[in-house]
């Protein structure tokens, strides 16, 4: 039953919202308030708590309604996450209500952070806290737009208006200044029921709604499905000879068909299947919201962490980017210290890069001449991740556009990004690289297609080391062997590409091997192995081989003494002067990765 004695619509979808308030402020009572004034309990609840109560001395409290755990009931406190349901006429809601301010982080990369609405509640007694200032900024980074103030405990002040003009007057202002607006101010008792499902006497001068009317206003946010489509790999499944992409659809539509392109791998494939669970025909398209599998037309690589959008609708790829972050961890955030940052289901080493401003988060009052932030204060800074991340600005797509920091075991801090420039030669080139390759002219012939009449896949051989350890005869000898085995190898020596291409550069080692890999990439598109050398790279410019050649592999041959990195093969400089051997050495290498197939596989 609703809160006017009819049925609620149980047909519609759940609205999900927030609650949050400091310690005793009341958020406990408020809640078990919601529940038995709309008639949401199970039947009995409310009398078997009260003789619960009563059995131990206790006045009954609608906290206790709450109280899954013995234990907390003793405590007197809410140490639980969970979710509340309840409804009213109108509609069906889901609380997801949580002790503090880490268990809402820690739900910042889930759906359980989607909500659409948030109640926030303020002691009448105790006034605005610092606790109320801070949960403010975290309903900023839940991206909650539609808020309402519950000013509870009136009754500890004589309801007097004064009291409640006060705390209006300061909260709003605080709000604004973070750019959230309150769409009303309700001051309550939740303890004795005034203003919670009806207005009562006490307060006559209040002439505004009471917090369940004040619910019913919210507007139901749209599924994002008009949003680009964004797709978070969370697993990949193998049954039978098909590889299941698992995930949720964060954003947009996905329908069988689509060409997609996996961030920031830039592996590319058509949609074959969409896969559901438990449904007796499969859905040939998914919105948003849905968690869904699907197939693709070809096997390639694809992990957790991925994040997997349409052709058309790129999301970010970088290494660094700027953000907002609310820091809980006991050691102070400052540069030079790893942490793990977890966007979406990426997680990955970052750094602060760059302080641009620290912030007290319950005054947000810059703190001067400060490059480290403490727990429960704020940040404008630049972070720098130790591989590439894709994302969207939160203004944008919200729900890829925030993260966490987890410092060892412990989630320390949420962010969300709000500003991103290309200013690194690797953003630049990458910005480049998915530029062209969304442009780029594709043959009718698949890649499968020509692996299947070459007997191998495309791939490129760097060889790498010093000048004088016999690379130069290497790569001849392996071109030589590949194609005297009927593979299609070619040697694309550094110095003839210069001699050609690259004839009208002088200094530019960045833009020479940009213009091999460019070159490279012709070839891999025409199903080559293609071999090269290089003892002039940096490990930089082996990076943009890698990623100009993309999606095809690029295999490291290090010939060394001390090797550096981790290179996919390595030769000492006694194995690579024998060049038959080492050249063999490589082919089983090939081999093993099923880029040498043969001439009589079949696909």
């Amino acid at each position: 039953m609703g809160n006017n004695g009819s049925a609620p619509d149980l047909s519609t979808r759940l609205m999900r919202m927030v609650i949050v308030g400091h310690v005793d402020h009341g958020k406990s009572t408020l809640v078990g308030r919601l529940l038995s004034d709309t008639g949401s309990l199970p039947e009995g609840k409310l009398d078997f708590v009260k003789n619960i109560c009563d059995q131990q001395g206790k006045t009954f409290e609608f906290a206790f309604l709450l109280d899954a755990l013995q234990e907390e009931q003793e405590q007197g406190i809410t140490i639980d996450t969970s979710q509340i349901f309840f409804h009213t006429a109108k509609r069906k809601y889901v609380i997801i209500d949580a002790p503090g301010h880490k268990e809402f982080l820690k739900n910042m990369v889930t759906g359980a952070a989607d909500a659409e609405a948030a109640l926030l509640l303020i002691d009448a007694k105790e006034g605005v806290q610092e606790q109320s200032r801070r949960h403010g900024y975290i309903l900023k980074l839940l991206g909650l737009t539609q808020v309402a103030v519950v000013i509870n405990k009136m009754d500890l002040v004589g309801y007097d208006e004064n009291v409640y003009t006060k705390i209006k007057t300061e909260y709003s202002s605080f709000l604004e200044s973070l750019g959230v607006e309150a769409k009303e101010f309700i001051p309550v008792s939740a303890k004795l029921g005034t203003n919670i499902a009806e207005l009562k006497d006490e307060m006559p001068w209040y002439k505004g709604p009471t917090v369940l009317n004040m619910l019913d206003q919210f507007e139901k946010k749209p599924r994002p499905d008009h949003l680009p489509f964004r797709f978070p790999v969370q697993d990949v499944y193998k049954f039978d000879e098909r590889r299941i992409i698992a995930g949720r659809v964060e954003s947009g539509k996905l329908k069988v068909g689509d060409r997609v392109i996996f961030s920031p791998s830039n592996k590319q494939a058509v949609v074959k299947t969409i896969e559901a669970w438990s449904v007796p025909e499969q859905p040939t398209f998914a919105t948003s919201s849905e968690s869904i599998g699907f197939t693709l037309d070809e096997q390639i690589f694809v992990e957790r962490g991925d994040v997997c959008t349409l052709m058309d609708e790129l999301p970010i790829v970088s290494t660094t980017f700027d953000a907002n972050v609310f820091w809980m961890g006991q050691r102070n955030l400052e540069k030079g210290r790893k942490f793990t940052i977890k966007l979406n289901t990426q997680e990955v080493e970052c750094e602060v890069h760059e302080f641009k401003k620290a912030i007290d988060a319950s005054t947000l009052e810059t703190l001067t001449n400060q490059d480290y932030i403490a727990k429960n204060d704020v940040a404008e800074l630049t972070l720098k991740t130790r591989s590439p991340v894709a994302f969207d600005l939160f203004g944008s797509i919200a729900t890829t556009g925030r993260f966490v920091l987890v410092d060892e075991y412990d989630v320390c801090g949420g962010g969300i990004i709000t500003t991103y420039t290309p200013t690194t030669h690797e953003d630049k080139l990458r910005d480049e690289v998915r530029t062209r390759d969304f442009n780029w002219i594709k043959s009718d012939i698949k890649p499968e297609e020509r692996a299947y009449r070459n007997g191998h896949r495309a791939a490129l051989i760097l060889i790498t080391g010093d000048p004088g350890s016999g690379k130069g005869p290497l790569a001849r000898k392996l071109e030589h062997s590949l194609f005297q085995n009927n593979f299609q190898s070619y040697l694309l020596d550094r110095r003839n590409v210069n001699l050609g291409v690259s004839a009208d550069l002088r200094s530019s080692e960045e833009e020479s091997a940009r213009r091999l890999g460019e070159v490279a990439k012709l070839f891999l598109d025409a199903g080559h192995v293609v071999i090269s050398t290089s003892n002039a790279f940096h490990r930089e410019d082996q990076e943009d081989l890698k990623l100009l050649a993309n999606p095809y592999q690029v295999i490291e041959v290090q010939v060394s003494s001390k090797p550096a990195g981790e290179p996919d093969i390595l030769l000492s400089l006694d194995e690579a002067q024998n060049a038959a051997e080492a050249s063999s050495k490589i082919q089983n290498f090939l081999k093993e990765k099923k880029i040498l197939m043969g001439h009589n596989y079949s696909i």
